[in-house]
């Protein structure tokens, strides 16, 4: 079938339905032709602000032209090699670079793979390896990827997991803590020892593994206390601690890596998403020893770590240190945090603003309650603001959170223009 240039959103969906598996959802009916760092334009022209980033996936932008100028070079070199074939500096460089961004005084080193779902399941599996056990401990609410594994590990059932199992064995889920619903740092490290008592002893546990801000489940952060509790509880049984950062990693919490606001030091941590600008890539940074655990031949991918995602990855750590978008993270947080806050003086559905750095998201509920949560309304939130020319995301263990995630290159002006566009729709759908 030929390309229409005349094509219309409604066209392209009615083409897509036919042709991919109502298994790939969809957050909005809306085709992209272009892309300029918080902008987007569809097939028929219409202009939008981007609040969803690609998922967390362009902390740069759309289309960052040191980025965009590293491919290009790159492609005028090679495109792919495998690395385990024929190695190529720019992987080893990278490497270099984020084991001396990654937290803890102790020699590291770096895997690089796909997606945020092989990293994290290489993670595991490195875990065993180095452990000899089988055991692995994660969170309700957590989101790790859409493999068996990775969902297996994931404490969220619809949609990622339903129809799917069974999953593998030894997965279990520990409480997270959430004051707004009563879950303390104390309930949470219960519920890890109620897991030894009642599921697998500790000597049988390889890793726990937790994001420091939840992605998928509704930007719930860490307290640092609970990070410096696992920590220890790991040190304690000889169990590996696992930060999944492939969606707060590459800045968006306004350090390189969001555990580092705790002072904690995990064994491994895995990234993808925006460490490349928008270019696929993944990695496992962690302990030099555990690292080397795994025999030759046990790690590794086809395309992993490939040319072109390496060059882009680099120019991404310059553009950050260029650009001091470490700073610019911690001051769009502030930004959004201030505005969402004002909002919810004027509106009791909103039950809370929360996040860490420039990842934010906003609670919805009924009647004022944070226990009556309100997807209806969130659902619409995100399709009135996409009427209104602005493109936001909902997530949440009850579909009840809208979260941010623009890129931390938008203007002030572009951020303020996006929040009032929040604001306007959601003040039409409570006046409707």
């Amino acid at each position: 079938m030929q390309r229409d240039s005349q094509a219309t959103n409604a066209m392209l969906m009615a083409r897509r339905n036919a042709a991919i598996p109502r298994g790939v959802g969809h957050s909005h009916a809306i085709f992209i032709k272009r892309g300029e760092n918080a902008e987007i334009w569809d097939v028929e022209g219409r202009r939008f602000i981007d609040f969803a980033g690609g998922i967390a996936v362009l902390n740069t932008g759309h289309r960052h032209p040191a980025i965009i100028d590293a491919v290009k070079a790159q492609l005028d070199k090679y495109t792919h090699t495998c690395f385990q074939v024929l190695a190529y500096e720019p992987y080893v460089e990278l490497a270099e670079r984020l084991n001396a961004k990654a937290p803890g005084d102790f020699a590291k080193k770096t895997l690089f793979l796909t997606t945020g779902a092989e990293a994290v399941e290489n993670a595991v599996k490195i875990a065993r390896a180095h452990t000899g056990r089988s055991g692995v401990i994660a969170f309700t609410g957590g989101y790790h990827g859409r493999t068996l594994l990775t969902l297996g590990m994931t404490g969220k059932v619809a949609p990622y997991k339903t129809g799917f199992g069974p999953f593998p064995a030894e997965v279990f889920h520990a409480r997270f803590p959430s004051a707004l619903h009563g879950v303390s740092v104390d309930d949470a490290i219960a519920s890890v020892e109620l897991i030894f008592k009642n599921d697998i002893e500790a000597s049988r546990v390889a890793a726990i593994i937790i994001e420091p801000v939840q992605g998928e489940g509704g930007f719930n952060v860490a307290p640092p206390e609970l990070l410096q509790r696992l920590r220890t509880l790991c040190d304690q049984h000889g169990i590996l601690l696992i930060c999944d950062e492939v969606q707060t990693g590459a800045g968006r919490t306004g350090t390189w890596f969001a555990v580092e606001q705790s002072g904690v030091a995990p064994d491994m941590i895995t990234m993808a998403k925006s460490m490349a600008g928008g270019f696929p890539i993944s990695a496992v940074v962690g302990r030099a020893e555990v690292m080397d655990a795994p025999a030759a031949g046990g790690l590794g991918g086809t395309y992993a770590g490939s040319p072109m995602a390496c060059a882009a990855a680099l120019a991404v750590l310059d553009v950050f240190e260029k650009e001091n978008l470490l700073q610019r993270s911690r001051d769009v947080g502030a930004r959004i945090t201030s505005s969402l806050k004002a909002l919810a003086q004027r509106h009791s559905c909103i039950a809370e603003v929360r996040g860490l750095g420039a990842m934010v998201a906003m609670e919805l509920c009924k009647n004022g309650d944070p226990h009556q949560p309100d997807a209806d309304l969130t659902k619409a939130l995100a399709a009135e603001a996409a009427k209104r020319g602005l493109v936001i995301l909902t997530c949440g263990t009850y579909g009840n959170v809208v979260r941010i995630l623009v890129p931390l290159t938008a203007s002030d002006a572009l951020l303020d223009e996006g929040l009032g566009i929040i604001s306007a729709s959601l003040d039409a759908l409570k006046q409707a």
